[in-house]
């Protein structure tokens, strides 16, 4: 009888959600693809968001590490020394145990700090294909270029077997732009399937990811819904984010931690947000054109982001201190993409399938 696939995919985590929404959904691709596979999803988020919650999906808890607003990373209930042996020794034994076919690292080849390292190699000497997967943008080539040359990538060339970017080199060409040190393969963005829903012209949708760093995001929508009398807004608050950043008032609606937020983006006429990768690719996906308000610090990633899909007319960016006065007239254009647009750009949005069909095969090939 032949051997049943198994897949094991970790995400780092730190300040938001969308490494684990990433590899989420890649999991869920991957049991829509071949149903009998088993699939173990290692996260090390503190307060599990509903939808990752999966029938068939395997969830493993690590200690969580969090990373403040100036990129330093601590540990969320623990000191981060004891986190990260926490963190390793749940990885190594998870390998161990679950004895994978294929292993999925989101972001930082060997974890943050190196704590994947044993359980990797472990896993690559047992056959397993070792897989890394990266988001459309990294950082500005230059910090990329520091880190490929530190200690946290050495042995990447050894040890995994893919590369995988969550994106398309219309948008960043990792090979040129970053020079990895393994040939990439795009898969297009990683999203969830899109909901059917009748948008509102006049339903503005406030989203800042986990919220940790929302506080603008938040400020700017509520001043423009005052701008704006005859509009309405729901905020989507992530589970980091404070009670004092969201604004209050008979034409708003708080939604914290959403069960499932796409229907309230899809039903959107228009949409702020700041551009991280999920959210981003999100409200592109739902045929939104998104007024972005990206952060600039300590990563460059959400500016580089916003202004190369302002760049391929499929967004319009903003600061985050702009007066709501400068930017409501945005309102008044249109807010949604024409048919295929994004298309059309060289984006394409069916990565987490894509992504699925490669890492299908790897786990053929280390069966055989």
């Amino acid at each position: 009888r032949p051997r049943v696939p198994r897949y094991l995919l970790s995400s780092h985590d730190g300040f938001g959600l969308g490494h684990t929404r990433r590899n989420s959904l890649i999991a869920g691709a991957i049991l829509d693809a071949d149903p009998g596979a088993l699939v173990t999803l290692i996260t090390g988020l503190d307060r599990v968001p509903a939808w990752l919650a999966h029938p068939r999906l395997r969830t493993v808890r690590v200690p969580a590490i969090v990373k403040d607003g100036a990129g330093r990373y601590g540990g969320a209930r623990m000191s981060l020394r004891d986190a990260l042996a926490g963190r390793a020794s749940a990885f190594s034994e998870t390998v161990s145990g679950w004895r994978p076919d294929v292993v999925v690292v989101d972001r930082h080849p060997f974890g943050t700090f190196g704590e994947l390292r044993r359980g990797l190699l472990r896993a690559r000497l047992s056959g397993a294909a070792i897989v890394l997967g990266l988001r459309d943008v990294l950082d500005e080539p230059d910090s990329v270029g520091d880190e490929l040359g530190g200690g946290s990538w050495q042995g990447v060339r050894e040890i995994f077997t893919d590369v995988l970017v969550y994106g398309d080199p219309v948008v960043c060409d990792h090979q040129a732009e970053y020079g990895l040190p393994v040939a990439p393969s795009y898969c297009g963005w990683v999203t969830p399937p899109v909901p059917a829903a009748d948008p509102d012209p006049s339903h503005l949708v406030v989203a800042a990811g986990g919220g940790a760093d929302g506080r603008a995001v938040y400020a700017l929508g509520a001043a423009l819904l005052a701008e704006r009398g005859a509009w309405r807004a729901t905020i989507l608050s992530g589970p980091f984010a404070g009670e004092a950043a969201l604004a209050a008032g008979d034409r708003v609606e708080h939604v914290r931690s959403a069960p499932d937020p796409l229907r309230y983006v899809a039903r959107a006429g228009a949409i702020v947000q700041m551009a991280g990768y999920n959210s981003t690719v999100e409200a592109l996906a739902m045929g939104l054109r998104p007024i972005l308000v990206p952060r600039r610090s300590p990563r460059r990633e959400q500016a580089i982001r916003a202004l190369r899909l302002a760049s391929l007319g499929l967004a319009d960016v903003v600061d985050a201190d702009s007066r709501a006065s400068e930017v409501a007239w945005l309102l008044d254009r249109p807010r949604r993409l024409s048919p295929g647009a994004v298309e059309r750009a060289g984006i394409h949005l069916d990565g987490a399938h894509r992504a699925a069909r490669r890492l299908g095969a790897l786990a053929l090939e280390a069966a055989a």
